[in-house]
């Protein structure tokens, strides 16, 4: 059950900008460990030398030309009652950050957290859980790392298909500005889910999320099989349709890199 009334500092403040670390996630939770983060607390790094992405990959991005910050949060109830709530709060919040940037509809969300624009990969999420070794160990600290490309070109060949906001709109952006603009974007969100309307954010999760209703290729193990995308339940879970319906947790399957759906 929620508290009758909840409070939490605004996200973004305070706003700590560094020049080079080697992840934010890293720095935000050696902060915490030492107590000397609060909720609210943004780091933004100009330049990340060893970024996380999500199941270990690296988030590699030019110097000081994209946004890449950590949020911390205690989300309290949230972290062990239905963690994909606060996933799909942030993914929501960079979703209509990035959505107002880009000027048309192209924008979604790739589950279960990536930023699509059209079938480009936009920017990424990956959260993190601790606790304070200073203090009670409760509540749980949440770490939100986000990665957006802002103004690089050139990428890794690597990389199967990133795109950036100035690739789209073809204009430079202040990555300090914009970075702010997602705080905003991301507090609007949380309060939502504070006041409890994670039934709301689940449908606008929905509506948001790539290739719903559409048919795209899968692979669980080692089978490979084509299935349409149903939507995401609200514990998280991605919902397909063939033969049978059938439900996959996060990790369970991937896309196939290099076919359309991808």
């Amino acid at each position: 059950m929620l508290p009758e009334t909840s409070f939490f500092p605004p996200i973004g403040q305070p706003f700590i900008v560094l020049a080079s670390i080697d992840s934010s996630n890293n720095y935000a939770m050696a902060q915490v460990r030492a107590g000397m983060a609060t909720a609210g607390t943004v780091y933004l790094a100009m330049e990340q030398t060893h970024g996380r992405g999500q199941r270990g990959k690296s988030w590699v991005a030019n110097p000081g030309e994209n946004i890449m910050i950590s949020v911390v949060l205690q989300p309290k109830w949230l972290i062990t009652g239905n963690p994909f709530g606060l996933s799909a709060t942030a993914a929501l919040g960079c979703y209509d950050f990035f959505k107002n940037l880009a000027g048309d509809d192209s924008t979604r969300i790739k589950w279960p957290n990536d930023l699509y624009w059209q079938d480009r990969k936009a920017g990424g999420i990956l959260i993190e859980t601790l606790s304070a070794e200073t203090g009670p160990p409760e509540p749980k600290f949440a770490i939100i790392g986000i990665g957006i490309n802002v103004n690089q070109t050139t990428f890794d060949p690597g990389l199967p298909n990133p795109v950036s906001l100035k690739q789209i709109t073809g204009r430079q952006w202040d990555v300090l500005e914009l970075a702010r603009e997602l705080c905003a974007c991301l507090q609007k969100r949380y309060e939502e889910l504070e006041d409890g309307h994670l039934a709301q954010i689940t449908t606008d999760y929905n509506n948001a999320l790539f290739k719903r209703h559409q048919a795209v290729h899968l692979k669980k193990d080692s089978a490979v099989f084509e299935t349409i995308i149903q939507g995401v339940s609200p514990d998280g879970k991605l919902m397909t349709k063939d033969v049978v319906e059938r439900t996959f947790n996060f990790g369970e399957i991937e896309w196939l890199v290099g076919r359309r759906d991808e």
